[in-house]
């Protein structure tokens, strides 16, 4: 039996009695057969290998000839415990693995700072590549205590780190550990959805994961797993005639469960459902056995739509528990309902697995993936929804974000999220290369990458697998997720990603802070922030009325100055230039210091009855800028028809002299004309002269009548249906 023991190493002759109790607590633990060749083969389990049929000669891995354990002195003393399980694992003394990591290691991963880190984490990856093909090691508890304590030890791996840690089922784990050794499993997690993985599992345990709850995850996704291939039935196999590569996901509707109900016009049909990883099948409940399978494909590109929907008796909308699902393809709407007594989390679930299938095919085809990195991305989907199903079954309920456990859905969604979705695609084209080799990454760092490969755990769901998957599955190829001293273009992209997100989460915060209710307040916040846009308006007004002559006729010499010398072109590259400066010295101004509040006039408070009658005001208000409009736009096309010659006659032959005057005239003069005609038109000399012209303007455009409008009623109902 693994057990999570921190034993002391030997310093002074005084001290025989604790040595010798930790050497029989260390020889309890190194009790097992270790052969890397039956591991690898199922031959042996991990139950067998904690559980004492080691052979003579892996006993005496871990020790030096005079019998003590050999500890490495830049590591904690859990940390020697994990990493002495790991030689045993990989059928080398804990000093030889040190040895391979000083040999396969980047400069940097040798660092003194982190050589305690790095040096954990070679042994744990290397580990756990060789773990992760042995039959059923999620079922095995010390499998499962084993990988926690690799994870407390990364907490603290080195010897100086903190005093020395009591391992028992108190320990808890945070974030970073879960989130650096989890995904190296590959049915634990994913290292894209691995955070949101973790925040589910802590969300009622204060953002630390305790033992008893990953170790009843770890459980559940054994049963999850377990239950993905116990449901492909010779029967099912039969009835779906499945393609060779598909793999059968989840099933509901069976006889142990309600039927699902799809929806055609007011009839309504009982039946199974199934999904795979290419589509999902429909078979309506017979009298003895089910109707021949619909088949909806999800793999090609059809426009594929997944959305909620309601149902209820008769046609009506009442029932919040469906699912609609629209391509190209169907003639009508897909509509499945899934019966719930209460709330609608089995729809829910369906939404959000039928969705990951279309998200994992839009990423395939997106990227042109084939062989095996199509495979690994499938398997990455199959293993995700799988993920899912346990987090659901661990708590009894599915998580507030199901879609932010499942690799593609939630890459689609995230800021960033096609960055990470590029960089996965690179790695994923790497698959194809045996394990002995090298990714280009790794490759241009100068050392190996280690890692799993889904596709390896999902080829065994099916009933038989393709030569491709087999030939992946006895040579497991890195995938460039796992990088010792450095991290890959994978992780960087995640990292980004996630700072980001947490970015626009802050500013999403700050936006529901100033969110008031109320059109009369909401009306007071808007005025207090458009002041400034209000003064410059004003101003201007006034500038243009001469209410200052002094300051009208110098704002008119500089504006007649900038156009004559061909300046204009300058002045909005210079007004952004301007606005950028100010905000530059506003910034050092501030110097990081609170941003100041918007002070806003509370105006006085409105009952119900007067916010009613202020919004109708404002709809009122509304609907006659809209009627100026239609009418404005009446009025034009009047002109065009000529349903008036007399007007359209003047327009056309005011567009030749405007044509022309633009043909002949430099542009500045006309600009400068342009300008000096509106700026001089409220002086006043002129301002009579103007206002008879608008006058005239005005009565010209009010004599010219509209298109008349005819309203038709709607075509009823069936007639569109025929049409």
């Amino acid at each position: 039996m693994y057990v999570s023991v921190l034993p002391q190493p030997r310093q002074h002759a005084g001290e025989n009695c604790r040595c010798q109790s930790s050497e029989a607590v260390m020889a309890s633990l190194t009790k097992g057969k270790n052969m890397l060749d039956s591991l690898i083969a199922g031959e042996t389990t991990l139950k067998d290998f904690f559980g004492g049929k080691y052979s003579e000669k892996t006993q005496g891995l871990d020790r030096s000839p005079s019998g003590t354990r050999k500890w490495i002195k830049e590591l904690s003393s859990l940390a020697n415990v994990v990493v002495g399980h790991c030689a045993r694992i990989l059928q080398l003394h804990p000093e030889e693995l040190q040895r391979h990591f000083e040999e396969e290691a980047p400069t940097s991963a040798k660092h003194p700072s982190k050589y305690a880190l790095h040096l954990l984490e070679y042994s744990c990856f290397r580990a756990l590549s060789v773990q992760h093909q042995v039959t059923d090691h999620l079922s095995d508890k010390d499998f499962r205590r084993l990988t926690f304590d690799m994870m407390l030890a990364w907490e603290a791996p080195g010897a100086t780190d903190r005093p020395v840690l009591k391992v028992d089922v108190e320990s808890t784990i945070g974030p970073d550990s879960f989130a650096r050794i989890a995904p190296a499993i590959p049915s634990v997690a994913d290292a894209i959805t691995v955070h949101s993985q973790f925040e589910s599992l802590t969300a009622s345990s204060g953002n630390r994961l305790p033992f008893a709850t990953y170790d009843k995850y770890l459980e559940k996704l054994d049963k999850s797993i377990k239950a993905i291939k116990n449901q492909v039935t010779p029967s099912l196999l039969k009835a779906l005639q499945l393609e060779k590569d598909e793999t059968l996901i989840d099933i509901d509707g069976t006889a142990t469960t309600q039927p699902v109900l799809q929806h055609v016009g007011v009839s309504t049909w009982p039946g199974r459902l199934t999904l795979t990883d290419h589509a999902f099948y429909f078979e309506a409940a017979g009298v003895v056995s089910y109707d021949k399978p619909k088949k909806f494909d999800l793999s090609a590109e059809l426009k594929h739509a997944v959305k909620p929907a309601l149902t209820g008796p008769w046609g009506a909308r009442l029932f919040d528990k469906a699912v609609m699902y629209k391509s190209s393809a169907t003639v009508e709407p897909v509509v499945l309902e899934f019966p719930e007594l209460t709330g609608r989390s089995r729809r829910d679930y369906w939404l959000t697995i039928i969705r990951e299938v279309v998200s994992v095919h839009q990423f395939i085809r997106t990227y042109q993936l084939e062989g095996v990195g199509k495979a690994e991305a499938l398997a990455k989907a199959v293993l995700g929804i799988a993920r899912l199903r346990a987090t659901r079954e661990t708590f009894h309920s599915l998580p507030l974000k199901p879609e932010s456990l499942l690799t593609f859905s939630f890459a689609t969604e995230i800021t960033g999220g096609d960055l990470i979705l590029a960089e996965l695609a690179n790695s994923l084209r790497s698959t194809g290369r045996s394990e002995g080799q090298v990714t280009e990454e790794s490759s241009y760092l100068g050392h190996k990458i280690y890692a799993s490969s889904a596709a390896a755990v999902v080829a065994t769901f099916r009933p038989s697998a393709s030569k491709g998957v087999e030939k992946m599955k006895e040579s497991p190829v890195p995938i460039g997720e796992i990088l010792i001293g450095e991290i890959t273009p994978l992780e960087k992209a995640i990292l980004q990603s996630r700072d980001n997100s947490k970015k626009v989460l802050q500013a999403q915060a700050t936006i529901e802070e100033v969110k008031v209710e109320g059109i009369d307040t909401n009306a007071a916040v808007m005025k207090e922030l458009l002041t400034p846009l209000v003064a410059v308006t004003t101003w201007l007004q006034a500038v243009l009325a001469w209410e200052e002559p002094s300051k009208s006729f110098t704002f008119c010499v500089i504006g007649t100055y900038i156009i004559v010398k061909g300046w204009l072109a300058y002045m909005f590259p210079l007004l952004l230039v301007s606005m950028a400066l100010y905000m530059a010295y506003v910034r050092y101004m501030r110097a990081g210091a609170a941003i100041k509040e918007v002070l806003v006039l509370k105006p006085p408070k409105m009952n119900a009855v007067e916010q009613v009658l202020a919004l109708q005001q404002a709809l009122s208000q509304l609907e006659g800028l809209i009627q100026t409009g239609n009418i404005f736009l009446l009025k034009t096309r009047a002109v065009v028809l000529s349903v008036l010659p007399e007007a359209t006659n003047q327009v056309i032959a005011l567009l030749l002299v405007v044509a022309t005057i633009l043909l002949i005239f430099p542009t500045r003069w006309l600009i400068l004309v342009t300008f000096l005609n509106v700026f001089t038109s409220e002086m006043p000399a002129r301002a009579e002269t103007t206002r008879r012209f608008i006058r005239r303007i005005n009565e010209w455009w009010y004599g010219i009548p509209v298109v008349p409008v005819r309203f038709v009623k709607p075509e009823v109902e069936s007639e569109k249906i025929c049409k």
